[in-house]
């Protein structure tokens, strides 16, 4: 630790970091523009302008910028003397010579870091009189819109976009003319884009989903609540104004999403207020009501030995665990096939059971040596991808420690990456985005890419089994990993459920294992399907497959489903003949589906906007979700729905289940898996001050206004029996913990980004109010070694190895009813490469025909040049993916 001292007071400080970061950390009011906790120092606002003294005895000092100065001991600085409030009120006039007089329609009005900071600088009278520059705005896309004119030069958005690995937004200048956008109008291609909504200091770039229906934030309801659209879990804060979703912005956890989000977690949100929504229960066709609804629920639930229950790994903890309850344990299916059980299993398994840590992503981003096996990561886990992006740049980090530079000093240390990178290894069966900070890319066949691994594994550990028939150059390339990983500090393997393939999630679980046995900072890091698979896998149950036999077989008569579409993960003919053979279908979901089409009884449920519950992320962190507003009366959460059921019929395993912390603690005791889940969250009781935590702004308005169609009369707010958080402005509006934090906001700091500072321990550290989750796998150390080699690839003539394709706008269920997404997804196809396609004959564009086990689908044909030969990629048409990875035949569609 270091002294320094600020305004002649003495204050311990990590000299590491620069000056801003730890006067920011000190809880100091010190304006800044281009500095970001994740993105470090430029020093090209100049805003953060401090007088640096040599000793006590000078008495004029000189001006620094505090975020280029390093936090060494015994420095003496100044930020209310007069010379650099002077100076730093100077720059921000500067700066706001051309910004426009637009602030009441701006849509960044009222969490703008540029108005902020205007305060704080003291800068109140413009004197310039001279015309503005001006600019032509650009049309980015569904999700991002362009206003260059309040553009102030930052340079924070490129800065961004670098550090998200984007191509296609760049700074056009001339002298201090200077223009950020695209080198022409065109959507923006990277899948990080919406955080330049966040990122964006000014107005330039806002949320357009948001601007169709704009609202100010102080009339923003907030929430905490979780991403629901990969297995990461990140944190998001959503906003609601009459009763619709608005908009989704990241909510900070260090260990998790820190301080960035995937576009398709902020702006998927739109499936909540879409068309296809179900709002209405009904029966047979015929819509009911709440109380009729559940009447007929309870009617054909009255006997559970006649019902087969199927839960879903896109549900909650806690309304998976009241299906089970109602239907009883032997009768309850988690929900996934066998084969997508099976690999989440091995995933899992390979955490819980094997010798590596667990990576955190934040811990992600310090890994210095990266092998990823099988996993198109920026598809199936894009966050993930974003902290394996930083992680290729720990070998530029280490060499300027080495030679003096502060790691800090963005520039310089980008300027040392040019030429120094981290080992970064990919092994898949195509290109990912992550392509671009490999040190070497492998297209293999997942057949190929599991061989690879385990003779990885055996080079670095003897005692791990070994593949025998590696030719010469398949050997140097497994001596070469194996060596690199060897060699590292902090050694990170990742893998997953993507390519299908368990045998691929076993032999990277080897090489971790082998890794860990000598070093124990090996980490480990496993991406599964959706938000809650670790969750079902914890949980239990039969696969689909054995529960739609039981209906088949005449075991049941009534399938009771969960927010889940069959069609979707199993095989259509048996998914048909099990609706087809049961007396009752009974459905509870959100949106429509084919599964719904087939139900004799759908009972509307609540999204994640309308509804609590606990997920499990792809690292065993258990994390609380709370409704953001309450739903129409006919709708209902999954767990309330079947509690009531439950209950109608006697049934007194739920007379406790008063709310949600007592049906989360039931599931925690009757299932030890799971133990530890109630503390996830603070419990529905935690006040501060006699006071919940609010989930409306201080500033909130219209409340009155927004019911003057339905009551003159204000209604007192909705209660909420199942969380600590209030449905008005009055309650307490400081830092409680992270769990229960709706949305951060400080007095001078309206922005985000930037009031986040005002919780945390430390710039970028951990929330003072305590962290979100509580993990519940925790590596034991008892996995053996997987001996499951498999042999060398091949196949018949004629037919071709069909592999699952992803692609982060359209692959995930919900997501893909989001008009902001489907107009950046691309279209379902069949990819082949150039080889392969002269081979069929088929020209690209044309209709394909693919045929796996009586199961087919027409597709256009598209060409993926890095896939491997005799392999074919199929992206969308979901009935027919729950096949693959399979053998198929393709042949051109008869017209």
């Amino acid at each position: 630790m270091a002294t320094i001292f600020v305004d002649n007071q003495p204050f311990e400080v990590n000299p590491d970091n620069n000056l801003l970061h730890e006067c920011l950390s000190l809880d100091f009011d010190l304006p800044y523009f281009c500095w970001h906790p994740a993105m470090h120092s430029v020093g090209a606002c100049r805003q953060c302008a401090v007088t640096q003294y040599k000793d006590e005895n000078d008495e004029h000092g000189r001006i620094v910028m505090a975020c280029m100065t390093p936090a060494a001991d015994g420095t003496r600085i100044a930020l209310k003397d007069e010379q650099s409030r002077t100076f730093r009120k100077t720059i921000i006039e500067w700066l706001m010579l051309n910004h426009p007089h637009d602030c009441p329609v701006c849509e960044e009005g009222g969490e703008c870091h540029l108005q902020d900071m205007t305060v704080m600088a003291g800068h109140s009278f413009r004197r310039t009189r001279f015309p503005k520059r001006t600019y032509r705005n650009q049309n980015l896309g569904p999700c991002i819109n362009h206003e260059m004119n309040r553009c102030i030069q930052c340079y924070r958005c490129v800065r961004f976009y670098e550090y998200a690995g984007g191509h296609d937004l760049e700074a056009f200048h001339i002298h201090d003319n200077v223009y950020f956008g695209r080198a022409q109008d065109g959507t923006l291609e990277n899948e990080f884009s919406g955080n330049l909504a966040e990122v964006c200091p000014t107005g330039v770039f806002t949320d357009k989903t948001l601007g169709e229906r704009y609202t100010r934030k102080w009339d923003l309801r907030a929430t905490p609540s979780i991403c629901h659209h990969c297995s990461l879990g990140c944190n998001i804060s959503p906003g609601e104004r009459y009763g619709e979703l608005r908009r989704i912005i990241n909510r900070y956890n260090r260990d998790v999403n820190g301080y960035f989000i995937c576009d398709r977690g902020r702006y998927g949100y739109q499936f909540v207020n879409s068309p296809a929504r179900i709002r209405r229960s009904r029966f047979d066709g015929e819509e009911l009501d709440h109380d009729d609804a559940l009447a007929r629920l309870a009617t054909l639930t009255v006997e559970p030995r006649r019902l087969v229950g199927i839960g879903s790994p896109r549900a909650s903890l806690e309304a998976n665990f009241a299906l089970r309850t109602l239907v009883g344990a032997d009768r309850f299916s988690h929900g996934m096939s066998k084969a997508e059980a099976g690999r989440v299993r091995a995933a899992a398994g390979a955490l819980e059971n094997g010798k590596a840590r667990i990576a955190t992503l934040k811990e992600t981003e310090s890994a210095d040596a990266v092998l990823i096996l099988g996993e198109d990561v920026p598809n199936t886990a894009p966050r993930l991808a974003l902290a394996l992006r930083q992680s290729a740049r720990s070998k530029s980090y280490a060499i300027a420690r080495e030679i003096g530079v502060d790691y800090w000093h963005d520039a310089s240390v980008r300027d040392i990456g040019t030429h120094s990178q981290s080992p970064f290894f990919i092994a898949t069966p195509g290109a990912t985005r992550l392509d671009d900070v490999a040190s070497e890319a492998l297209r293999l066949a997942p057949q190929a890419i599991a061989r690879l691994g385990f003779a990885i594994a055996h080079a670095i550990n003897a005692d791990a089994p070994d593949v025998a028939d590696l030719d010469d150059e398949e050997r140097a390339t497994v001596d070469r990993i194996a060596a690199v990983l060897t060699e590292a500090e902090r050694p990170l393997v990742v893998s997953g459920t993507g390519s299908g393939s368990g045998t691929v999630i076993d032999a990277a679980a080897n090489i971790a294992d082998a890794l860990a046995a000598a070093n124990p900072q090996t980490m480990l890091s496993m991406v599964v399907p959706e938000c809650n698979s670790v969750g079902a896998y914890l949980i239990g149950g039969r696969d689909i497959e054995d529960a739609l036999e039981a209906i088949r077989n005449d075991e049941a008569d009534t399938l009771v489903i969960l927010e889940n579409d069959l069609f979707r993960r199993a095989d259509s003919a048996a998914v048909i003949a099990a609706l087809d053979a049961a007396a009752y279908v009974i459905v509870l979901d959100s949106i429509e589906s084919d599964t719904i089409g087939a139900a004799d009884l759908v009972l509307a449920t609540g999204t994640f906007a309308e509804a609590d519950g606990t997920l499990v992320n792809n690292e065993g962190r258990a994390q609380r979700f709370f409704r953001l507003f309450e739903p129409q009366p006919d709708i209902h959460t999954g767990w309330e729905w079947l509690r009531d059921a439950l209950r109608a019929n006697g049934r007194n395993e739920v007379r406790g289940w008063h709310n949600l912390d007592l049906v989360t603690v039931a599931c925690a005791q009757a299932l030890p898996a799971l133990a530890g889940i109630e503390q996830a969250a603070v419990s529905s009781d935690y006040r501060v001050a006699q006071m919940k935590a609010a989930r409306e702004p201080a500033r909130y308005s219209g409340r009155t206004a927004m019911l003057a169609d339905r009551t003159i009369h204000e209604p007192p707010p909705p209660e909420d029996a199942d969380s600590a958080l209030g449905y008005s402005m009055e309650g307490y509006q400081g830092a409680v913990p992270g769990s229960i934090q709706p949305f951060f906001w400080a007095a001078g700091w309206n922005s985000n980004q930037q009031a986040v500072n005002k919780f945390q321990d430390e710039i970028a550290g951990l929330l003072v109010a305590g962290q979100s989750g509580r993990r519940l796998l925790e590596p034991r150390g008892s996995r053996a070694f997987a001996d499951n080699i498999p042999g060398r690839p091949g196949g018949h003539a004629g037919e071709w190895l069909a592999l699952p394709l992803h692609h982060v706008f359209g692959s995930e269920e919900l997501s893909r009813h989001s008009p902001a997404l489907q107009a950046r997804a691309p279209e379902a196809h069949v990819a082949v490469n150039e080889q392969g396609a002269a081979r069929l004959g088929i020209a690209t564009g044309a209709l394909v025909e693919v045929t796996a086990d009586g199961a087919s689908c027409r597709l256009p044909l598209h060409i993926a040049p890095d896939l491997p030969d005799g392999t074919i990629g199929v992206l969308g048409a979901p009935p027919f993916a729950a096949r693959l990875p399979a053998p198929v035949s393709i042949r051109e569609a008869a017209l």
